[in-house]
């Protein structure tokens, strides 16, 4: 099965296999340059002195959207190609703020 694969195939999936493992473990590295980098100038390694953490759920927006282009769910009636059903509903998890005040540096108004 495997005696008919050239170099330049398995050179090719090793370079595949490169890749793909280096944009699976970018956000890692970038968050940790980026909080070194944070330190070493005395801000928040969290926020970077904003007092603000974008929400996780939405990714800062405050809403989150269900349907459209790339979605997996039949649509109930045919559509035109490049029509999108998109419905946008506010996020539970920060009450459609998009952020939450930083753990680590801000102050709760009451303390």
């Amino acid at each position: 099965m495997l005696e008919h694969i050239t170099a330049s195939e398995v050179a090719g999936y090793g370079v595949g296999a490169l890749l793909l493992c280096a944009t699976v473990s970018a956000p890692k590295i970038d968050s940790f340059i980026s909080a070194s980098q944070r330190s070493s100038l005395g801000m928040c390694k969290r926020c970077g002195d904003l007092k603000l953490i974008a929400c996780s759920n939405c990714k800062g927006s405050g809403s989150l959207k269900q349907g459209g282009m790339f979605s997996f769910s039949l649509p109930d009636d045919v559509s035109f190609v490049g029509e999108s059903k998109t419905i946008s509903l506010s996020c539970n998890k920060c009450r459609a703020r998009g952020h939450f005040p930083c753990p680590d540096c801000s102050k709760p108004p009451y303390a």
